[in-house]
């Protein structure tokens, strides 16, 4: 997950998705969020953000789901939690003292 997100696109994707998104739902900008609005205002080629979404999906951290000719994206919730807990400090071991 975190090689995926050390690419300044596809973070800039995923935290477009998550300012958007519940985790695990679809997107609400005119019902939802397609590829091509991802896409707006980061200036780079179509195959270029194919190739990223799909690092992204293939790593876990977000679902695509095609309907007719547009495709959808979705923040995995699995994936938040388990980002979170890796920032969350350890339950078994002492605090860290100054």
């Amino acid at each position: 997950m975190f090689k995926a997100l050390s690419n300044p696109h596809r973070l800039a994707l995923f935290r477009r998705m998550l300012a958007c998104c519940s985790p695990g739902t679809v997107c609400p900008v005119q019902g939802e969020l397609s590829v091509s609005e991802l896409a707006e205002g980061l200036r780079i080629a179509p195959s270029t953000l194919s190739h990223h979404l799909k690092e992204l999906h293939q790593c876990g951290l977000i679902g695509m789901e095609r309907r007719g000719k547009r495709v959808f994206c979705r923040i995995e919730p699995d994936a938040v939690t388990a980002l979170a807990q890796l920032f969350s400090p350890p339950e078994h071991q002492p605090e860290c003292k100054p």
